[in-house]
């Protein structure tokens, strides 16, 4: 058997998809979720994980009955993955979904690295650059929008991600474990590229996400590059695809359509705004594919 994880939120939109991939990969899993995740071989506990106790049991507990029968004892875990949260605004009210958030990565960090796991990854958002849930239009102040941009979100949920982010670097400093956040962008299963070729035809449509997405295959390869490359200490990754859903080339799509907007470098080809090029260089990540396999182009 491969390596052990624990596997937050895995019953999800982005999890129901990562953890079978991480599953062929070899990795043994332990799902924590408020509804069960239907996979062979995977066991969900049902978890609060706003609640400091219950994520530190959770966190200390056996994958299932095989191994509590063995007889030989919990083996150790180790990396946690922490997708678990309320995944936009409006789906609670704004301080339920904040407090929600925080605190289950508080906790979920708290637990793992006191009970000595090195490796966790966690799941930060595209809105911590401000733009996605921004209410009504905002500009992004520069492309392409990575890492080092500024990190100023107005909504709660946006927020709540950046907080996790801090949440995050203060632990890894502390204890000295690899902390990899994932600003992951617009998380894109098999059915939702029916929509892109309406995207295509209403450019503005995907501004919000600076026309960047995430396949959710190619979600599930970051994860795996962040559980197999150690010693970064405490990381920042975008989590994105590598081409802009646009037919133009990029420069000539941003002029056309955000000539307002400046660009810090040259955006050769199809690159998108959203860059993923840090991911690339320091976890090895290489896309299964972009967009243009699922949606006919003109």
């Amino acid at each position: 058997m491969g390596k052990r994880i624990v596997f937050t939120g895995g019953s999800g939109k982005a999890g129901r998809f990562v953890i079978p991939n991480l599953v062929a990969r070899g990795y043994e899993i332990l799902n924590l979720d408020l509804v069960p995740l239907d996979f062979p071989g995977v066991e969900t506990m049902i978890v609060d994980l706003s609640d400091s106790g219950e994520a530190f049991n959770a966190l200390s507990s056996h994958f299932g009955f095989p191994e509590y029968f063995s007889g030989k004892g919990r083996a150790p875990i180790d990396a946690v993955v922490h997708f678990a949260a309320i995944p936009r605004i409006f789906a609670r009210p704004d301080n339920a979904m904040f407090r929600t958030n925080v605190l289950s990565t508080y906790n979920v960090i708290e637990a793992a690295t006191k009970l000595g796991i090195r490796k966790i990854v966690t799941a930060s958002s595209e809105t911590v650059y401000g733009i996605c849930f921004a209410e009504g239009d905002r500009d992004f102040a520069s492309f392409p929008v990575d890492e080092e941009s500024d990190a100023d979100p107005t909504d709660s949920y946006g927020l709540s991600k950046i907080v996790g982010e801090k949440i995050a670097r203060s632990f890894a400093s502390r204890s000295g474990a690899d902390i990899y956040a994932l600003r992951i962008g617009a998380v894109t299963a098999p059915e939702d590229y029916k929509r892109f070729a309406a995207n295509l035809a209403d450019p503005l449509s995907r501004k919000r996400d600076a026309w960047s997405y995430i396949d959710v295959t190619d979600l599930a390869e970051i994860v795996h590059r962040c559980i197999e490359t150690d010693g970064l200490g405490f990381q920042v990754f975008n989590a994105t695809n590598d081409r802009i859903i646009a037919n133009e080339p990029t420069e000539e799509f941003l002029a056309k359509h955000q000539p307002q907007t400046p660009l810090t470098r040259p955006l050769p080809g199809h690159e998108a705004p959203l860059s993923n090029r840090k991911a690339r260089e320091l976890l090895g990540f290489r896309e299964a594919g972009d967009w243009r396999r699922f949606v006919p182009t003109s």
